[in-house]
């Protein structure tokens, strides 16, 4: 289909599907030229998961990280909050990634998303002055914010006072993360959640 709206103007998003039954009506893949609304959505409850590309979401996600282990030390090179910037940085992230799988890279980042996203966490309850961990099912929409966090921070951890760029680091997290490997930060958070919450029952 020629006539097809592809998402930067070069990639088809017609033909992918989401496998996850969990994550079907959560994860848009909409299609759009300029991934970019201006938080036309932002104070609308459940309107980020059904109106707003993924690939948006990540955008967002990349533009501040957020912290990790309470610190958030750096504000400078590609993690300003500037979304030209985090924009320019996953385009060049998803052409990476084009470049080594020879696939639609939306869909690479679709199942990476699906493979990342926790399915249970933990809460902490409280009896009589003491807390106590408690395993809850993540909902769908926390599964995906929490795999695109993961990612996001694991590239900004590999590129920050490194060799390595923040798009190739990017596109090397969304590698991992679809090819399940336990080197991927989303995936090793997945598996450590996961056995927690399992111990914690």
């Amino acid at each position: 289909m020629s006539d097809a709206i592809k998402i930067f103007n070069r990639w088809d998003l017609s033909g992918i599907t989401v496998k996850d039954p969990g994550l079907q009506r959560y994860l848009s893949i909409k299609p759009v030229i300029v991934p970019k609304t201006g938080a036309r959505y932002a104070g609308n409850r459940f309107h980020k998961s059904t109106k707003i590309n993924v690939v948006e979401r990540l955008i967002n996600r990349v533009m501040i990280p957020g912290h990790k282990g309470k610190k958030h030390k750096f504000s400078s090179g590609k993690d300003t909050g500037k979304s030209q910037t985090a924009y320019l940085l996953v385009l060049e992230a998803l052409s990476i990634v084009e470049k080594k799988t020879k696939k639609n890279p939306v869909e690479v980042f679709v199942r990476a998303i699906e493979n990342g996203a926790p399915r249970e966490e933990l809460i902490s309850i409280e009896y009589g002055g003491a807390r106590y961990p408690k395993a809850v099912e993540c909902a769908p929409q926390r599964r995906i914010d929490t795999a695109l966090k993961m990612m996001s921070q694991g590239a900004f951890q590999k590129s920050i006072r490194s060799k390595k760029s923040a798009a190739s680091a990017l596109a090397d997290e969304i590698l991992l993360a679809y090819q399940l490997s336990p080197n991927s930060n989303a995936i090793a958070k997945k598996i450590e959640l996961e056995r927690q919450a399992d111990a914690s029952r």
